[in-house]
């Protein structure tokens, strides 16, 4: 697989985004190198020197007064990362790890952390060649750096801790000598330099932005199907209605449930003659729930992509002014942002797909659908629970929705006593798409379903191929049957993107 070049200071979402996917490798573009080399020679020189320099000779944290002698600048730094490794729980996703590896990359790369080029090769090296290390999933309070899941990253590179190679989990020396690679020695501050940052928490806010991109755009497609299953109205779709508001997500939204429907045989059916006046507000105001959801998210992205460019260490090496210097940007407190306002946006999505699911199943709301979308109510409960199971996400989502940033304790003797708790705020988000993808997966299910009901007539183009691409994995529901394996069946399509491809229409894009 060719890798991604990347510019240190200006890499896209979109690179981030295929390396997420893809699990691609990566490099730095070349012309990185000289600062990069710049940087690790100011840290040799202070190294050399008698002046005290954090991180450098000195301890950590609150032992940051202790002055260490140059002698023993190597064995700081290893004990440093071996201290540190105190990650708990499940090892995180494979995806994930690499996301953060390359992550580091890019903020080593800004040339002012003072690493030599050597640890950037083995980094990219073991990207390259499949060597990713086992990282625990908790520990990380995402202030002073995501320190103990970074810390288990850099163990593999001196030797220490574990990887996975080609599908087995090995010491991580055995693991570079598998690959064909060298551990390093760490030299002054690079230990720290590694250990410090926020690559984990952002890793994980990223995959949580991208994969609630994919959700929101499955759930434009989804909820046009839910607006023909329940012969609903395309008035508050029109163009003037959200131009007069002016908000971008609201008019893509709109513009996209358009296109959606346009040409459906069962809308036009019910143009002249419905008794009915309006609808719902989780038809009516899909455009303004979700589209609301996509401005949010796209906020988040613009903070995670600059984050993604930064140099989130401490000590930095301003090689223009000469200076190393003690400060805070590994604080992660932007990402912790960022990361709660994806869970909100997770949240309300799911929230009023919800609604239109209890809105399908309900003969009281449905115009005509039958109760709970089965062709022989009473003897069969068709989809009763299933909208039940889909309340429960719905629930689980809006705790998970409460804001973690706020939830600061301070940490390493009251040196550290405000941090983002960035790290568990983005690691939730991968359980709420996946609650996300159940909810929209059901609700795919009820308006295909839905849809069939209205035979003979049907929906338009583009949501007649979603819904034969959704009869390929999940048939059309008549007797009572096993539910669950449907149920997963239809939450894969959704996180898989195989609905918005059956579309074949342009959805928003989150770069827009």
């Amino acid at each position: 697989m060719t890798p991604e070049t990347l510019i240190p200071g200006a890499v896209t979402l979109a690179q981030l985004e295929r390396i997420y996917r893809n699990e691609a490798p990566a490099v730095l573009s070349p012309d990185a190198r000289p600062a990069v080399e710049t940087a690790a020679a100011r840290v040799a020189e202070a190294a050399a020197g008698d002046q005290a320099v954090y991180g450098v000779n000195t301890g950590f944290g609150k032992l940051a007064s202790l002055k260490i002698a140059p002698k023993d600048t190597a064995t700081l730094q290893r004990n440093l990362i071996l201290s540190h490794c105190c990650g708990v729980g499940e090892p995180i996703p494979r995806r994930h790890a690499r996301l953060m590896m390359v992550l580091k990359l890019i903020s080593l790369g800004r040339g002012a952390s003072g690493v030599r080029w050597d640890l950037i090769a083995l980094l990219q090296a073991m990207l390259a060649r499949g060597v990713t290390p086992v990282v625990p999933a908790q520990g990380s309070v995402g202030a002073s750096g995501d320190l103990a899941p970074l810390a288990h990253m850099t163990a593999v590179m001196i030797g220490a801790g574990e990887a996975e190679y080609q599908g087995r989990i090995l010491p991580g020396d055995q693991a570079l000598a598998a690959a064909g690679l060298a551990p390093v020695a760490l030299g002054p501050k690079e230990g720290l330099a590694f250990i410090n940052g926020t690559q984990f928490s952002t890793a994980f806010a990223l995959a949580g932005l991208f994969d609630a991109w994919e959700a929101a755009r499955a759930a434009l497609v989804i909820s046009a199907m839910s607006t023909d299953a329940i012969m609903g109205s395309t008035a508050p779709l029109q163009p003037e209605i959200h131009s007069l508001r002016g908000h971008a997500g609201q008019i893509e939204a709109a513009a996209a449930m358009r296109a959606l429907l346009d040409r459906s045989p069962i809308r036009e059916s019910h143009r002249e003659g419905d008794s009915r006046v309006q609808d719902p507000y989780c038809i009516r105001c899909q455009p303004q729930v979700t589209g609301a959801a996509m401005d949010v998210l796209r906020m988040a992205a613009r903070t995670l992509e600059v984050e993604a460019n930064a140099a989130t260490d401490n000590p930095l090496v301003l090689t223009e002014a000469g200076m190393i210097v003690s400060g805070g940007n590994f604080h992660a407190e932007p990402v912790g942002f960022a990361a709660d306002m994806i869970a909100l946006a997770l949240s309300e999505i799911g929230a009023i797909a919800q609604r239109r699911v209890a809105l399908m199943v309900d003969p009281t709301l449905s115009f005509d659908l039958p109760p709970f979308l089965t062709p022989d109510p009473g003897l069969n409960s068709g989809l009763m629970i299933a909208e039940v199971t889909t309340a429960a996400l719905m629930s689980e989502n809006k705790h998970l929705a409460t804001p973690c940033v706020t939830d600061s304790t301070p940490t390493s003797a009251n040196q550290e006593d405000h941090v983002s708790m960035a790290a568990h705020g983005a690691r939730r988000l991968g359980r709420m798409v996946e609650n996300l993808n159940r909810i929209l997966g059901v609700e795919l299910m009820c308006a295909g379903q839905g849809i069939e009901f209205r035979a003979p007539l049907t929906t338009s183009a583009p949501l007649r191929a979603v819904l034969a691409r959704l009869r390929l994995d999940v048939a059309t529901l008549g007797t009572d049957r096993y539910l669950a394996p449907d149920l997963e069946a239809a939450a894969r399509l959704v996180a898989g993107g195989a609905i918005t491809e059956a579309c074949d229409l342009p959805l928003p894009a989150l770069s827009a």
